[in-house]
């Protein structure tokens, strides 16, 4: 059977033109196999060329586009036939599930897995991409993700930690060993909209040992609290006020510096004063009574025209992140004008010293919004405890508004 030519598409587009009826021209072996075709069809003002995968299948003749002529060459549309529809053909499987063969590069697993964390709402996918796309430039971005080797993961990492950035480098580590773990996963994820196979035979990251974790177990005292407080409401230096304030808010609230960053007006339910999160770090809603104090610093509080109550320095259209937030804290740290603490400090700060004030154990996990382990919990209670919420923060109001008054703490038997 005649193969097609370039000549032949233009003779071609100049009948169906006149004509105004439609044509196939067919390229290839013929019936039993499958074949390219380029179907031409007048429109009203132009003629439209398309490249179509055709297979007989069980009687039936069945077609999938493969592009549109002529942003795909001739040559391009034989490549694709050859390497995405024929072996598919040989093998008496339908073409509706051929897809792009090619196995994928280091740039497109990166992406790809960025890809799912943002669909998935992940918080983290920002960070992760900016991270990745690092990686991806000093692994090499064209190379396939199949021949990435532990060697070349250790080169990447190997510098980062020479540099004393051992925290770092623990990240980047993670970062490509859940790349990768997501892209092997993803072979045979029907659910996944990924384009490209990566044909992964195992993550090169995943025998690299990790950095040995060190549990915090630095909290304030009420006196450091207070010192910290206060410098936080009268600065000794210049400071983006939202900065000052997201901290303020944290120590108050006991919640993730991720989820009091990224505050917005619609979470905010100033009625009831309630701040509300559709999903949190956990995957799970979550709803919080504020104690008055911190109620009435978010409503002394105008958000941007954003919606952001704690908008970034550098870009008002987003929230402050919470590595900007680390680095402040940092800063003032090493100044020597607020207690050594870190923002993560301040989540157990409040743990602790909610339960001097006498709220209970179970209270302060839920108010938190830690995840409760026990099968009732995770399976079929439903209620949202809101009024035992905000009696245990209505006893964690009276115990920081006395502690920021300086009065004798009042310590519920």
């Amino acid at each position: 059977m005649p193969s097609i030519t370039e000549t032949a598409i233009r003779h071609a587009l100049r009948r169906v033109e006149k004509s105004r009826k439609q044509e196939t021209l067919t390229d290839g072996e013929g019936r039993g196999t499958g074949r390219l075709i380029l179907t031409l069809r007048p429109m009203s003002k132009r003629v439209m060329a398309e490249w179509m995968a055709q297979q007989w299948r069980d009687g039936r003749r069945t077609k999938s586009k493969i592009g549109s002529y002529p942003a795909m060459p001739l040559s391009e549309a034989r490549e694709v036939f050859k390497r995405d529809f024929a072996e598919v053909i040989q093998k008496g499987s339908s073409i509706k599930i051929a897809g792009d063969a090619r196995p994928g590069t280091v740039a497109d697993l990166f992406e790809a897995y960025v890809k799912n964390l943002r669909e998935a709402g992940k918080s983290s996918w920002p960070e992760a991409e900016s991270a990745l796309e690092k990686i991806a430039n000093v692994l090499g971005r064209n190379r396939l993700a199949r021949d990435i080797s532990p060697d070349d993961v250790l080169g990447v990492i190997r510098p980062i930690y020479e540099r004393g950035k051992r925290a770092m480098a623990d990240h980047v580590r993670s970062y490509i060993r859940s790349a990768y773990s997501w892209g092997i996963k993803s072979e045979h994820d029907y659910r996944s909209t990924s384009p490209r196979r990566f044909k992964l035979f195992n993550n090169p990251a995943a025998g690299i040992p990790t950095e040995p974790k060190v549990v915090g177990t630095r909290w304030l005292d009420e006196e450091e609290f207070v010192q910290l407080y206060r410098w936080l409401e009268f600065p000794d230096a210049p400071v983006h006020p939202p900065y000052t304030r997201a901290v303020r808010i944290l120590m108050l609230t006991g919640q993730r510096v991720e989820e009091i960053a990224a505050l917005h007006v619609d979470q905010w339910d100033a009625k009831e004063r309630i701040i509300d999160w559709s999903k949190t770090k956990n995957g799970k809603p979550h709803a919080i009574p504020v104690p008055a104090v911190a109620a009435e610093l978010i409503e002394s509080i105008i958000p941007n025209k954003h919606g952001w109550f704690f908008p970034s320095a550098m870009d008002p259209s987003k929230p402050v992140s919470a590595n900007t937030l680390y680095s402040f804290m940092w800063r003032q740290r090493d100044r020597g004008v607020i207690p050594m603490v870190t923002n993560r400090d301040l989540r157990r700060t409040w743990k602790t010293l909610a339960g001097k004030a006498g709220v209970s154990k179970e209270m302060r996990d839920r108010l938190q919004n830690h995840t409760l382990q026990d099968v009732s919990s995770k399976s079929y209670d439903r209620w949202n405890y809101m009024p035992e919420k905000r009696d245990g923060m209505a006893k964690w109001d009276k115990f920081v508004t006395e502690l920021l008054s300086n009065k004798r703490i009042l310590v519920a038997a």
